[in-house]
């Protein structure tokens, strides 16, 4: 695996590969990698010939300093992992690398930026938008992966490209869980013990949504939800929306794309999590 640190290096690597036809293949990640970063790396094996992987925790999306200290970066780890499922460049850069002391970002996505995580996170995805747009400048690649756990920043960023109009294809990969149901997340090494089975109210609550679910029962299953979540110890709930795929406002019995998307805080550690009831 090649690993660069300077974006002109990184740039000048790529260019070379592109040139003799190859197709680029991108998974932008803050690090603190597991099975569900690595199962984009390996989706985006299947969709291009080059695959490059980006860690970089980003401080521009984070709200709170504390969280941006605290937040894992195990790039030896992180290393190991990539080069075990044969990733291709790893571009590792420092904040100084990616941003000039001056800069201003400010990008128009509409109501996306105050819904749900927009609502709790101000600025967030101001942050999350600045700094995809600059590796996508750097990488330049044909096709991006990301997560579905983050289903609004998919929604951001779709919605980025076809404002800017970037010539780069967007894939959602499916959310990687652990064998007990947990969505797999940097942030699970946060939670204690306790706080880890208090977290799989999240994952049993959305899948006994999905099983039982009704368009026409849509107020009663999100209340029901609500409620389960907020009985269980030490879980503070922040939202459980049953939401329209493509807006994320509520949901009704004619909505063609319907996610259930939560987000609680078990201990001191903030989760989110999602699965999608119905697709077009």
């Amino acid at each position: 695996m090649e690993n660069f640190t300077k974006k002109a290096a990184l740039q000048q690597h790529l260019a070379k590969l592109k040139a003799d036809g190859a197709v680029i293949t991108f998974v932008p990640t803050l690090g603190a990698l597991h099975q569900g970063h690595l199962s984009l790396i390996q989706q985006a094996q299947q969709l291009g010939n080059v695959v490059v992987c980006s860690i970089f925790v980003n401080p521009t999306q984070f709200n709170d300093p504390k969280d941006l200290e605290k937040y894992p970066r195990p790039i030896r780890d992180d290393i190991k992992k990539l080069e075990q499922v044969n990733c291709d460049v790893l571009f590792n850069p420092d904040v100084t690398e990616m941003y000039a002391s001056n800069e201003k970002w400010h990008l128009d996505i509409g109501e996306l930026e105050g819904l749900l995580e927009g609502k709790f996170r101000p600025s967030h995805y101001q942050g999350v938008t600045q700094v995809v747009y600059k590796l996508f400048n750097i990488v330049k690649p044909d096709i991006a992966l990301f997560g579905q756990k983050d289903y609004q920043q998919f929604l951001v960023i779709q919605k980025m490209v076809d404002t800017l109009k970037l010539p780069v294809e967007l894939v959602m990969c499916p959310i990687v869980r652990e064998p007990d149901g947990l969505a797999m997340s940097s942030r699970n090494i946060h939670l204690l013990p306790a706080d880890r089975q208090h977290a799989l109210i999240l994952s049993k609550t959305l899948n006994k949504i999905k099983q039982g679910f009704n368009p026409d029962n849509i107020a009663q299953l999100k209340q029901q939800a609500e409620a389960a979540i907020s009985n269980e110890p030490g879980v503070e709930l922040a939202y459980f929306e049953i939401a329209d795929g493509d807006t994320l406002h509520p949901a009704n019995r004619n909505t063609k794309n319907i996610v259930a998307l939560i987000a609680a805080k078990v201990g001191k550690t903030r989760l989110i999590d999602n699965v999608v009831l119905v697709s077009p």
